[in-house]
Order: C-alpha cells, then sequence, then structure tokens
C-alpha cells in the first residue's frame, strides 16, 4: 500500500565526486559525464539518466525517468577531483588508457585537462605491479589519512562543493580476509598510528572520506569498507556505504543467464570462465595476490544465484573455474569467453558458449554515474543514511554487501526489482508485486 513519502533534503549545490584511482575507469567516467553535459553522446547504461519506473497498475501507463521520479543531482552540478599514483592529468591518462576516440577526448579536454591527481597514499605490498611516483609520504598511516583529509577540505575549499561522496575507482588490491585490526573502529584508529601491515590504502581513503562526513562506495573487490571497523564508523556518522567490485563484463552475463538457467530448473555441471584483457586492470591482475581478491568476487555469484542447496541434483556437483589473462594488444577491450556444460530433461547434456567482447570502462562508467548519484540521493535521506549499508545498490556490485546475519543477492533481476521499489517506497508509491491477479475479477 502506499504510504507517506520519505523526507529526502533537495539536491542544492555543487556536489563533489571524489576519485581514488584515475585511471581507465575515472577518466572515461569523467569525460563521459562532460560530453553528455554539452550534448554530444547520451549517456547509455546509466539507470539514472535513462532508466523509468512504472509507478501503480499497468493501466495507468505511469512510468517516469527516474531522474525525474527522485530529487537526484544534475549532471551540471558534478565536480570531479581524484588521486592517482600517475601525475597525468584526466586528459593524458584518459588518452593512455586509450577507451575514448580522440575527437570525442578533444571535444571536453578543456575541463579534463584541469583535473589533476592529487599524490596518492599507496603501498605496493597491495599492489605489486604498479610502479607510479605521485605518491604521498608519511610516518604513519593515520598521517596519510589526515593528508587525504587535508586534500579534501582543500577541494571543498577551491571548488565550494555543498555535498561530496567517495567512489573507489582504484587497482584491486592483495586478497585480505578481516583480521583483530578491522574488529573495532578503536582497533582500526590504533592500527593507523602503529602502520598495522593489514591495513591497505583502500581502506585508509574510506577511513577519510566516513570521518569527513562523506558516503564511499567501493568499485574492487578489495575488504576496504566491508569491515565491521569502518562499518561502524558509517553507522555512527549516518553514512551510506556500499560495494564490492563493479559488476561489468562477464560476471554482468553470469547474473543474467544463470538466474534464467534456474528459472527453467535446467542442470549445470561446469562453467569455465576466461578473460584477455590488456588495461591497468590486467596488468594489476597478472599478480597472484590481487587476482585472487578478484576470484574471490567473480566466484562467489553462481553459488548465491543458483542455491544448490535447494537444488542439488541441478548445481550442487557444478565445477567453476576463473582465469584472467593479461595480454597488452588487447587494452581495455576485454573479451571474456565462458563455456557452459548444461544438462535438460532426463539428463541430456547440452552446451552454452558465449564470447563477450566487452569494453570494460565504457560499463564501468554509468555505473560510476549511478553510485554517486544514488548516494547522495541516499545521504539526504535520513532513513536510509542511518543504515550504512546500501543493500538496495547491489545491483552495481560483483559482491555485494548486505547485513552480516544475511547472504548477498546476486540475481540481476531481483537486484533491480529492489533497487527500484526501494525508490517507489521513498516516495511513497505502491510496491509493485507483479501479481496482477485484480487484471482478472
Amino acid at each position: 500500500m502506499a504510504h507517506k513519502p520519505v523526507k529526502i533534503e533537495p539536491p542544492e549545490g555543487k556536489l563533489g565526486v571524489l576519485i581514488p584511482g584515475m585511471g581507465a575507469v575515472a577518466t572515461t567516467f569523467m569525460a563521459g559525464v562532460e560530453a553528455v553535459r554539452r550534448g554530444l553522446a547520451l549517456p547509455i547504461g546509466s539507470l539514472t539518466q535513462m532508466g523509468t519506473i512504472r509507478l501503480g497498475k499497468r493501466t495507468e501507463k505511469r512510468a517516469p525517468l527516474i531522474k525525474d521520479f527522485v530529487p537526484l543531482a544534475g549532471l551540471n552540478d558534478l565536480v570531479f577531483a581524484g588521486w592517482d599514483v600517475f601525475p597525468d592529468n584526466a586528459y593524458e591518462a584518459a588518452v593512455k588508457a586509450g577507451v575514448l576516440e580522440s575527437r570525442l577526448l578533444e571535444d571536453v579536454r578543456g575541463v579534463l585537462d584541469q583535473i589533476r591527481p592529487m599524490p596518492a597514499a599507496f603501498d605496493r605490498k597491495f599492489v605489486k605491479n604498479l610502479h607510479g611516483r605521485n605518491l604521498k609520504k608519511a610516518k604513519t598511516k593515520m598521517e596519510l589519512a589526515e593528508q587525504i583529509m587535508d586534500d579534501i577540505r582543500q577541494f571543498k575549499r577551491r571548488t565550494g562543493v555543498d555535498r561530496m561522496v567517495m567512489v573507489w575507482c582504484g587497482s584491486t588490491e592483495a586478497f585480505m580476509r578481516p583480521a583483530p585490526v578491522h574488529a573495532s573502529l578503536a582497533a582500526f584508529e590504533k592500527g593507523l598510528r602503529q602502520n598495522h601491515p593489514q591495513i591497505a590504502p583502500s581502506m585508509i581513503y574510506a577511513y577519510a572520506a566516513l570521518t569527513l562526513g562523506i558516503p564511499f562506495a567501493n568499485g574492487a573487490p578489495n575488504l576496504t569498507v566491508d569491515a565491521p571497523a569502518l562499518l561502524e564508523l558509517a553507522r555512527r556518522k549516518h553514512l551510506p556505504v556500499c560495494g564490492k567490485d563493479f559488476k561489468t563484463g562477464q560476471t554482468l552475463i553470469k547474473t543474467i543467464i544463470a538466474p534464467g538457467l534456474k528459472a527453467r530448473l535446467i542442470g549445470l555441471r561446469g562453467w569455465f570462465s576466461t578473460n584477455i584483457l590488456g588495461n591497468r586492470d590486467g596488468e594489476v591482475l597478472d599478480d597472484p595476490a590481487s587476482f585472487r581478491t578478484k576470484e574471490e568476487s567473480k566466484l562467489s555469484a553462481l553459488e548465491y544465484i543458483l542455491q544448490p542447496d535447494l537444488y542439488p541434483q541441478l548445481y550442487r556437483d557444478l565445477y567453476h573455474k576463473v582465469r584472467i589473462n593479461y595480454y597488452p594488444p588487447r587494452g581495455d577491450n576485454k573479451e571474456g569467453w565462458d563455456n557452459l556444460d548444461i544438462f535438460g530433461w532426463l539428463g541430456y547434456p547440452m552446451q552454452i558458449k558465449i564470447d563477450f567482447l566487452c569494453r570494460d570502462s565504457i560499463l564501468a562508467a554509468p555505473i560510476v554515474l549511478d553510485l554517486v548519484l544514488f548516494l547522495d540521493l541516499a545521504q539526504r535521506c535520513p532513513e536510509m543514511a542511518r543504515k550504512g549499508i546500501q543493500e538496495w545498490l547491489s545491483f552495481y556490485f560483483k559482491s555485494p554487501m548486505c547485513a552480516p546475519s544475511l547472504y548477498p543477492e546476486h540475481d540481476l533481476f531481483i537486484q533491480l526489482m529492489k533497487l527500484k521499489n526501494t525508490l517507489r517506497h521513498l516516495r511513497g508509491e505502491e510496491m509493485i508485486t507483479h501479481l496482477g491477479l485484480e487484471y482478472y475479477d
């Protein structure tokens, strides 16, 4: 049933977008937003810009654009800043990334030239295959956090932004499980002061953002904000957080195909996936420690979608293998090969083969935009901000964060339903169940 709309503050003033990691994804996002602002291209792939939302009964034919339904910040209100281990400005970094055509980059060069990365907090123990020199120097990790906070304060003074959001677009860090230093905010802050080896750079950025009251999204599979200490900080300050790992190429396909197989009760004996890519992400993932972090993220989706405990005859013995191969000539144009050995009626075997020639950053850029706008929306809504984890944004992630007592929802279609029903809830509209029996009374 409909109810009173939830209180949401209007999106007044400028919104600062803070991005650790100004590589291919970040520069494709920035250049794309500027191109859309100038009317040079369409924001294809962005739910906030092109998506609609059905309201009420099908017979009412109400389906406004999402950006007209909820009070989102406008693209003209976005102001960018970031950090990177390389000193290239956003234009130079975009040229090196090789994602966008030079003609489009030249059209927006005036804006990109002005976005210069601040020196990064970096530790090669967590990303062995990067060798940048645009780095902060400090005696402790707490000092690094304070330097990042100072960068943010200077950015706010310089630009006059009214609100900010931080989205991690940096590289995949070495695999890490939660440790005692991550168990509480007090333990974490002590670890920052004592240079604890299990505090990664991404955690330092998340701590700095949350300390200053800034929502945080994690676009990589790193542990980062998905640890008790930083979740405690987010809840204490009523800040929305979400992650992990932007759902782009191969995993996007898995979360589309796997729900269909389960819906039709088609069995699956094996799913073999391999990727070739040649961008900075591929170089980083050539290190086994970073690859393990990504592997954990990629492997988790199928188990949760297929629910082998409920369907043991169909999925209990599934063999799932993922490979990533660094191949420099391919650049950002990743290729994902999938082989599925399936079986149907009476156990008869069949196969599905998929060759997805995708562009990683083209798929990721609209995700960054939507997360920026939706996190800002959540921050202006006290009911949502106080919850900390924004599970309704699982739609955008390979390894969605959720409450410790829950399992993550990976089915793309359930995720989209959750997202849109959350927006309906905020505006006091009825939830859509698709029951539809009333049409036949």
